[in-house]
């Protein structure tokens, strides 16, 4: 007689087991894989929205185009009124006739007046030097905007790529918070708990919304960049009425998510900027002949206008070999960069190649705005242990140069030279 397992295999508590795991584990890997996921998710969510990423990388965009745009303003400063002002070929009346067209923003339009473009001059080159100090920046980040795309948009034929890198920097720094390491506000965060203490602030803003009513009766600005100055201009008012009533409080803390939120996606795109324009150049580059057949470096290298040092570009025209590495190392280091920001070491690598190749175009081609704007856009990509050990050398410097070292050196024994080439470099 059989028993009941041999007619019926299929029934024991075993294979029951077995057939019920075999029957789960399909879809046991998907739930998984979607919990990870969503996991995930969440992570980023928090972290971009609990705080602003990358401070001493906003941190360097913001010393960079400053300082690039201020010393551009500088060293033009005799030929200002032949390339932005009333002498210049591109008349008052042609860039009228150009800006009601596409509607370009720019405040010298508002008069044709010398005087207006002196001051719109000197307004240009005070918000310069005050973001790079990061002095209010909320504030002189959006007069920094206004005065680049007001010189850029009155003439817009007198500018290279260096200047519309600059002109797409000046609007997506307005977005950053880039002022938290490395500035005069962070400064005096550190030393009375805000940014916005004192009336500076407010004074400033009142007065930046005295202009509101003038461009909205008057026309002198489009209706979209109306709203965009109203709209910054009520935010920074609401913010500094936060922090004054309810420092602590629930709407604090909201507008500190929005802004970290806002700042995240601004970084975010300057990153995707940057990488596009390295693509798309390097592309561009591929598709042309001069540039297929290594020979592509060695004509700029004969024009005058691209030849500061004479001796210094025939040295190099002369050797057919580093031209043609020269040639297609450029192409080859633009098409490739977008791909490796996710290998951080070979990333970081890139990243020094292409600086000294911006340097490099600066000494031989005499272009040092240019270059000196595209290193300001590749610095957003340089590593947080680099800057922060870039902070503090500029730190110890500046403190020898005061005294300070030498007063602490008197205090407490210095460690030896191996201690010391061993010892953690010390936060900015």
């Amino acid at each position: 007689m059989e028993r009941g397992e041999d007619r019926h295999p299929d029934l024991l508590p075993g294979a029951a087991v077995v057939d019920r795991a075999e029957r789960v584990s399909p879809g046991a890997p998907v739930r998984a894989r979607a919990g990870a996921v969503r996991a995930a998710v969440g992570r980023g969510l928090a972290k971009a929205t609990g705080q602003a990423l990358g401070p001493y990388q906003s941190a360097v965009v913001r010393i960079g185009f400053s300082a690039t745009w201020l010393l551009f303003l500088l060293r033009e400063f005799p030929n200002r009124r032949e390339l932005y002002g009333p002498d210049g070929p591109w008349s008052w009346q042609l860039a009228e006739r150009l800006i009601d067209s596409n509607r370009a923003f720019t405040v010298l339009m508002w008069s044709d007046s010398t005087l207006w473009f002196e001051i719109v001059y000197a307004l240009a080159l005070g918000s310069a030097a005050l973001l790079l100090l990061g002095w209010r920046t909320r504030a002189t980040s959006v007069l920094f905007m206004v005065g680049v795309l007001s010189l850029q948009n009155r003439s817009v034929f007198m500018g290279d790529g260096g200047d519309n890198v600059i002109h797409l920097m000046a609007l997506y720094l307005v977005l950053t918070r880039c002022a938290q390491v490395w500035s005069l506000d962070a400064r005096r965060a550190a030393r009375t708990g805000s940014a916005s203490t004192g009336a500076a602030g407010p004074v400033l803003w009142v007065l930046l919304g005295l202009v509101l009513p003038y461009a909205a009766f008057t026309d002198a600005v489009s209706t979209g960049w109306l709203a965009v100055f109203a709209t910054l201009w009520v935010v920074q008012g609401l913010w500094w009425m936060v922090e004054r009533y309810e420092p602590d409080g629930e709407g604090r803390a909201t507008l500190d998510v929005i802004a970290d939120l806002v700042h995240n996606a601004g970084l975010l795109v300057i990153m995707v900027e940057v990488c596009l324009i390295y693509a798309t150049a390097g592309w561009y580059k591929i598709q042309g002949s001069r540039w297929q057949d290594g020979t592509a470096l060695y004509y700029p290298l004969g024009l005058d206008y691209f030849t500061p040092w004479p001796a210094l570009s025939g040295l190099l025209a002369a050797s057919g070999t580093l031209v043609m590495l020269l040639t297609y190392g450029t192409v080859m280091v633009q098409v490739a960069f977008p791909f490796t920001l996710f290998n951080r070491r070979i990333k970081n690598v890139l990243l020094c190649v292409m600086m000294l190749e911006h340097a490099g175009i600066a000494v031989l081609l005499g272009l040092p705005f240019f270059s000196l704007a595209m290193i300001a856009a590749d610095a957003v990509f340089l590593p947080t242990v680099f800057l922060v050990w870039l902070g503090a050398r500029a730190r110890a410097l500046r403190e020898r140069a005061g005294g300070s070292a030498d007063r602490a050196a008197d205090a407490e024994p210095s460690p030896p030279p191996q201690e010391r080439e061993c010892a953690p470099a010390p936060a900015p």
